[in-house]
């Protein structure tokens, strides 16, 4: 071995023994920010250099005591790091913080207090280890792009960051001497060095930048250009957040809120392409800044002048991000799109696709028929990604393209082979929103997700069930796809504590097709789980527990699970009754039949608009037949609805003795009309002389069965009292004292059904077979025969709601 590299040795060996001694002096200290050391480390906390003779150093920024400035023995340090910084790169780290400046603790005295705070918070080793993102395991799915689109164009590099074209890196000896001259010119600098500090620093490779970024005097460094921030010119403030996108800057730094306000200060002052490349600046940073982008906005409707193809993709883009449209911009910046339609790329498509679905803007019918036209036009050029971000906005849209459906059929099982999960949920999840049922498209994704699904989220999970299941997919036709998400839903479980609703949505999605995994049906409405559900501030999830948990009471006759609280179904229930009464029992269709039914039974005794099951959110107009077909009343059945839980007692009270309710005379029209002291046009005589003489009394003191004056002669006592013979019955007549027929008598639209077919969404078709496990007949006036005959006269109707009644009985 040489000298050199011996002494080179040595100088190593020192300076690690040297830096153990400190730190075994610094363990119960706090460093030169206030900040407590870190006990314990983790092995992904330390980075371990492999330096030459077998030296292993281990290295971790938090665990190192940086003791006070000495002036005398700076010198004698920096030439050592000189020495090593090109030997190992984790020595670059240890050196430097040898340097404890103790300027950038006595800065000018005009620093405010919001200042200080802004740098005595996040800035240690400690915070940076805190990502600002989710820590879950990256998926091996194919992930698109959002910013593919801005390769389209070159006028996008007046606005945009491009991620891709990182500066070429510079060596760590050239940054460490930066951070050395920042400690030599103190306070003497102007804006323009500390651009070029910052400019020249965001050129170290990624690797070396929080090494950077934990150095005492880049804090000294962002301290001065805090300092001299109403004296950046515009370019020169931009620079600046570009550069800290490049070192990595972390999002949440409280510094950064400053910068904000400049800009928000400032927007006034700049052209559209200034104020569109700080709002890109600021994403590729992570940081949400609504205020500047209100600003941003307001802006932008005083340039829309300006507004090309690639401006307004980039604002839609930057809306997207920002989940916020003003409702002023929506017309004008449809008018641009309009104009600059053919000219899109498909990407841009995309873009602008996506843009609209996350900031939730809804643009006209026929806009949108036009754009998702430009897309299909240019669909085999589209990306997967930017496929998807046309579902989502037909998705959000409710917009049926028939054009761009039929192409899906054939694209999405050629492209699912490689797409991700998130890619497959959304294409599911649009299927599912537009009731379009393909099993083209179905079975294509449920042939790719078992796979990838130890990667789903609990999102991703419990909504490709909600889908799956809404369509009406059976396990039998796809046998790994739901097994293989219900255990990644097991997987996921912890996630439940923050977003509960994942849960929900995919147990009634299961429950749709009828599928209840114990495991979790117990974990959802036990005690604290519904505690969790009902306390949440942004989703209402009492319906989605009340579903499943009727559901349970009528699907599982075994269980002997947690339940939901009577007083949270009363409660629920109200909800529902309430809503409904406001809004579909007061529809023109279900009134209309509700009225034809009342004249062909005979009166509104024998016709019940409610819900009868009240977990399933919906009504039916229920009737009741005995066996050879008389209507009887509906007086046992509650106006009010009840818990699907005790549907039994309802439905049991109902029929038990149904012969007491058939008893006593007939309460027709004219006799109802004669009780009630009303008037009535005069009967033929043939029929006059077949009722009860009546007559208008005074009630005694004492009142009488009624108080409305009827004379209670023998023949009317009599007539109340004694059994109703409607003449001979059927052989097997006794059996009429067995139990009523029960009808369910639904006014369906188009929205129960899948698009063009005739098959059930999910939960009507799971109502459908929970009342016919409750001893209902479902009697269904399809919107396609009903709808057309509102128009028709009432004899027309009562013959065809006289064929759908009492064709049950056949």
């Amino acid at each position: 071995m040489s000298a050199g590299s011996l002494c080179h040795v040595a100088r190593l060996r020192h300076l690690s023994l040297a830096l153990h001694r400190q730190f075994l002096r610094a363990q119960h200290l706090h460093n030169s920010y206030g900040e407590p050391e870190t006990e314990g480390l983790d092995e992904e906390d330390g980075r371990e250099g492999v330096l030459p003779g077998d030296y292993r150093l281990q290295y971790n920024p938090s665990s190192y005591y940086r003791p006070q400035h000495n002036p005398g023995a700076s010198l004698s340090r920096l030439e050592m790091e000189e020495q090593c910084q090109s030997t190992v790169t984790s020595a670059f780290r240890q050196q430097s913080n040898r340097y404890s400046v103790s300027s950038s603790r006595r800065l000018s005295s005009t620093k405010n207090t919001l200042l200080d705070l802004a740098f005595n918070r996040g800035t240690g080793a400690k915070a940076e280890r805190a990502p600002p993102y989710r820590t879950e395991p990256l998926t091996p799915d194919v992930k698109g792009d959002p910013r593919a689109f801005q390769t389209c164009r070159p006028e996008y590099s007046a606005m945009t960051l491009d991620l891709s074209q990182r500066p070429a890196p510079v060596h760590s000896k050239q940054a460490f001497f930066l951070l050395h001259k920042v400690t030599v010119l103190k306070g003497s600098m102007e804006p323009v060095d500390v651009t070029g500090f910052l400019t020249k620093l965001s050129h170290l490779h990624p690797d070396q930048t929080p090494l950077v970024r934990g150095d005492t005097r880049f804090i000294m460094l962002l301290r001065y250009a805090v300092e001299n921030l109403s004296h950046f010119s515009h370019s020169q403030l931009l620079k600046v957040l570009r550069s800290f996108v490049w070192l990595g800057l972390p999002p949440t730094h409280s510094m950064l809120g400053l910068y904000e306000a400049e800009l928000v200060r400032r927007a006034g002052e700049m052209g559209l392409h200034q104020l569109l490349l700080a709002a890109d600046l600021w994403r590729c940073l992570g940081r949400s800044v609504p205020q500047y982008l209100q600003c941003l906005y307001d802006c932008a409707s005083l340039h829309l002048g300006e507004v090309g193809v690639s401006e307004i993709v980039q604002l839609l883009y930057v809306m997207g991000e920002g989940r916020r449209c003003p409702k002023e911009l929506v017309h004008p910046l449809e008018q641009i799109l309009m104009r600059h339609l053919d000219q899109l790329e498909p990407e841009e498509v995309g873009a602008v696709c996506l843009g609209l679905f996350k900031s939730q803007t809804a643009l006209s019918e026929g806009a949108v028929n036009r754009l998702v036209d430009r897309a299909h036009s240019v669909v085999y050029e589209m990306s997967d990604f930017a496929m998807v971000n046309v579902m989502k906005l037909l998705r959000f849209s409710y917009l049926d393209h028939r054009a761009w459906l039929e192409v899906m059929a054939h694209e999405v099982p050629r492209r699912a082979p490689n797409m991700g999960v998130q890619g497959l949920m959304h294409v599911a999840l649009a299927c599912s929103a537009l009731h379009y049922r393909n099993e083209r498209i179905l079975l294509a994704v449920a042939e790719r997700l078992p796979s990838l699904a130890p990667h789903c989220r609990s999102k991703d999970s419990g909504k490709l069930i909600w889908a799956f299941g809404t369509l009406g997919v059976l396990p039998s036709q796809c046998p790994n796809f739901y097994p293989s998400l219900i255990e990644a839903l097991r997987q996921r479980e912890a996630e439940f504590q923050r977003y509960p609703e994942h849960l929900l949505t995919g147990l009634l999605g299961l429950a749709f097709i009828c599928q209840l995994p114990e495991d979790l049906v117990a974990l959802a409405l036990s005690p604290e789980f519904v505690s969790l559900a009902t306390r949440s501030k942004q989703l209402d999830l009492k319906k989605d527990l009340f579903t499943l948990d009727g559901t349970v009471a009528l699907e599982l006759p075994h269980w002997t699970g947690p339940r939901l609280s009577r007083e949270l179904r009363e409660e629920t229930t109200e909800i529902l009754w309430r809503f409904a009464q406001k809004d579909v029992c007061q529809k023109v269709e279900v009134l209309e039949a509700e009225a034809v039914l009342r004249d062909l039974l005979g009166g509104e005794e024998f016709v019940s608009k409610r819900m009868i099951l009240p977990h399933t959110r919906s009504i039916d107009l229920e009737v009741h037949l005995n066996p050879v077909g008389q209507p009887l009343p509906v007086t046992s059945a509650q106006t009010y609805p009840i818990s699907s839980q005790d549907w039994s007692i309802s439905s049991g009270s109902s029929t038990q003795g149904w012969e007491k309710i058939n008893t006593g005379v007939t309460l027709t029209e004219d006799l109802l009309t004669q009780l009630t002291n009303g008037r009535k046009t005069p009967l033929p005589p043939t029929q006059a002389s077949q009722l009860p003489l009546l007559r208008r009394t005074e009630p005694d003191e004492g009142g009488g069965l009624f108080s409305v004056g009827v004379d209670l002669t023998d023949g009317l006592v009599g007539a109340l009292t004694k059994r109703n013979n409607p003449g001979p019955l059927p052989r097997d007549s006794h059996k009429a004292s067995i139990a009523p027929i029960r009808l369910a008598i639904q006014v369906t639209n188009r929205n129960h059904y899948c698009y063009r077919s005739p098959q059930l969404l999910g939960l009507h078709a799971m109502k459908r077979r929970q009342l016919k496990l409750t001893g209902y007949r479902v009697v269904e006036l399809p919107h396609r025969e009903w709808f057309p005959l509102l128009r028709r006269t009432h004899a027309e109707k009562l013959a065809y709601m006289h064929c759908k009644v009492y064709g049950t009985l056949d």
